[in-house]
């Protein structure tokens, strides 16, 4: 039921517009979104392991052990009570997302959780796993020929519509409260409480839309802490780019092999100041990186887990060349069962002309001998 209540006392205009039936949907919706997040236990910091003597501890953030299996999931949390809280998700209507894929599965589930209906704006090219898991959770998929298309195309299904274009890479820094609320900076540095080196020397994340490094760089500046963040972008991505030049209008003419990370233009929720330092990571070393995961520690995971795990390893290197002790923790930001068909395909690389080769021998390398190869 809607009321509009108009009253004038002397030169003013008070109007009271109620719709009662939308507040009870909002609190119900938002009670859900928030109840999903008392369901959820932490993730798991998980030990990379290397000799106890190098005097360097490095940990992957296991993400992959989200409900949805991802990074992602915090962020779809985030934005879809952003969303709610600013009165733009309604009831009935859809939420639209532009995402490669892990974004839109967690934002399928948070549509089911509360009843609305969600539209994926995806890459044709974005595996048939991640296609299926937001066709499971009641999403559907919109597929686009160019990664360059995405907003717009968004954007104009929502007007079609009526329903909320979502834009993570706008708004992904702003829905995350970065001061703390257990997001993923404050869940890393709680969990390393009790370990040799508690305050890392680095943490190295990837950027899709950036708010991930962004949450951490913010938390670590205000907590105070000496920690450094490092960003590692793939191949095809205009992040480093930008970086390095300071242009925020850099961008480049193709979309990321790497999905979920790297994108063609510099994004919103990209916060270039706000860290330390950026490395540029070949997709070839980051599925070399994750194939080498695998054989460590039994996990498979995704090839942005890859990126940052081989810029991880440089660091590791790099501290060891110098005589310095303490921790790095990365990422791992979703399962390499999503991925099967591409960077554990053989076939998949021989057609992408990518040779794991030097890069899987680099790593070997250093692994067994402390020093980093060249």
């Amino acid at each position: 039921m809607s009321t509009t209540d108009q009253r004038r006392t002397g030169d003013t205009l008070d109007v009271d517009r109620t719709d009662l039936a939308y507040r009870t949907w909002l609190k119900e919706a938002v009670r859900k979104v928030q109840a999903d997040a008392n369901r959820s236990a932490d993730t798991h910091l998980l030990r990379f392991p290397l000799p106890e003597d190098w005097g360097i501890d490095l940990y992957l953030k296991d993400e992959s052990t989200h409900p949805t299996g991802s990074l992602k999931h915090r962020l779809a949390r985030s934005l879809f009570l952003y969303g709610l809280c600013n009165g733009w998700i309604r009831p009935g209507r859809p939420v639209i997302e532009a995402s490669s894929g892990s974004t839109a599965v967690s934002e399928a589930y948070f549509a089911q959780l509360i009843g609305v209906p969600f539209i994926a704006v995806m890459p044709r090219t974005t595996s048939a796993e991640k296609c299926r898991l937001i066709e499971f959770h009641g999403g559907r998929c919109h597929f686009v020929d160019d990664p360059r298309t995405m907003y717009e195309e968004s954007a104009r299904l929502a007007a079609e519509t009526g329903g909320h274009y979502m834009d993570q890479f706008t708004y992904a820094e702003r829905a995350t409260d970065w001061r703390g609320n257990n997001n993923i900076a404050e869940s890393i540095f709680r969990q390393l409480r009790l370990e040799r080196f508690p305050e890392p020397a680095w943490i190295v994340a990837t950027a899709g839309t950036g708010g991930t490094s962004a949450t951490l760089a913010r938390y670590v500046h205000y907590m105070q802490y000496d920690t450094r963040i490092c960003v590692a972008d793939p191949d095809n991505s205009c992040f480093f780019a930008g970086w390095v030049t300071g242009d925020p209008d850099v961008s480049c003419d193709r979309g990321s092999r790497i999905e979920g990370i790297g994108r063609p233009r510099m994004e919103p929720s990209f916060l270039p100041g706000a860290i330390d330092r950026m490395m540029r990571v070949p997709d070839a070393a980051a599925v070399a990186a994750v194939r080498a995961l695998e054989h460590v520690i039994g996990r498979k995971a995704g090839g942005s887990t890859g990126t940052g795990l081989w810029s991880a390893l440089r660091i590791v290197a790099e501290m060891r060349a110098e005589g310095r002790q303490g921790s790095v923790v990365t990422l791992l930001c979703d399962p390499g069962d999503r991925y099967l068909d591409k960077y554990y395909s053989d076939a998949w690389l021989a057609g992408q002309g990518l040779d794991i080769t030097p890069y899987a021998a680099a790593i070997d390398t250093f692994l067994a001998g402390g020093a980093w190869p060249g």
